[in-house]
């Protein structure tokens, strides 16, 4: 049996339904509420859902649970490890972060889950998953409006790039290394990608430049780039409405980008995809496009 956690969560549910399409496997959801017949309930914050969701489980495809404080997730993380060695569980296969993140605030929970899940008694893979596209895709989208009125696009990423991965690539990999896991479980015993940690760094990197010309192709209009300072960048940030903690990742995230570290030097994304990544370019122009913003020349730009 499968079990996937967090599949009320974007990613989770992505590989839940990739693991239906595959068909042959005895896949289980897991929820935070978990109504029993549809979904386990496997609530991170109440251990005893864990013990008893984990029961019979072969292969669990544990969906890291960031969006809190380090204390948080350290526990919430921990609960799973523990749950998990007491249950049974045959093989765990973690989303984690992708080395280029290693000097990111969130890189930490990362790093000490895949240490706890290294000392544990049962086999472990570790997805060490790219930036999602997400990040380029939010900043365009919410940067079209003043681009379309100013003609220039403000972000604090310095003259970096990031390296981003279409988030659907992601449960891609996830579904085949579960299926395949689940699969040798019931012949040798022990999986082909047991022990093995991926990193699955996108294959495109895009920075502030490459944003604006996104938008230049959707706005019809010149726009160009202008690098604003994390000072200023922390100001807007504190009127939001965004928690603390998300301020410190925010702001972790554009220094690093800044600082140029942020872009990947290899993946494994391409050995484990069954066809080219999915182009990130396209996602940003779908965004942009998606607010009302589109010209003749975004297919153009989204082509590059």
């Amino acid at each position: 049996m499968i079990l996937v956690t967090g599949v009320s969560g974007a990613l989770g549910g992505l590989i839940l339904d990739g693991l239906a399409a595959v068909g042959g496997l005895d896949v289980v959801a897991g929820t935070r509420s978990g109504d029993g017949p549809t979904a386990r309930r496997i609530d991170f914050d109440d251990p005893a859902s864990l013990s008893e969701g984990f029961k019979g489980v072969d292969v669990l495809v544990f969906v890291s649970a960031g969006y809190a404080e380090d204390d948080v997730v350290f526990a919430r993380h921990g609960a799973v490890v523990d749950a998990a060695a007491a249950a049974g569980v045959r093989h765990v296969i973690y989303t984690s972060l992708a080395g280029s993140g290693d000097l990111m605030t969130i890189a930490l929970p990362h790093r000490w889950t895949e240490a706890r899940l290294a000392a544990a008694p049962f086999e472990v893979t570790v997805l060490r998953n790219g930036l999602y596209a997400e990040v380029p895709v939010g900043l365009a989208a919410a940067g079209a409006e003043s681009a379309a009125a100013t003609g220039f696009f403000a972000a604090a990423l310095g003259t970096g790039r990031v390296s981003v991965v279409a988030k659907q690539d992601l449960a891609d990999v996830a579904v085949r290394v579960a299926a395949e896991t689940q699969h040798d479980l019931a012949g040798t015993g022990r999986g082909r990608h047991a022990g093995r940690t991926y990193e699955l760094e996108g294959v495109t990197a895009l920075g502030g430049q490459d944003i604006a010309e996104v938008l230049t192709g959707a706005l019809g209009r010149t726009v160009e780039y202008r690098a604003i300072p994390l000072f200023d960048t922390r100001a807007a940030l504190a009127g939001s409405g965004l928690e603390p903690y998300q301020i410190t990742h925010t702001i972790s995230l554009f220094s690093n980008a800044i600082a140029g570290v942020l872009e990947a030097r290899d993946t494994d994304l391409t050995t484990l995809l069954p066809a080219e990544p999915r182009p990130v370019h396209d996602l940003v122009v779908e965004a942009v496009e998606a607010g009302g913003y589109r010209s003749q020349s975004v297919k153009t730009v989204s082509s590059r």
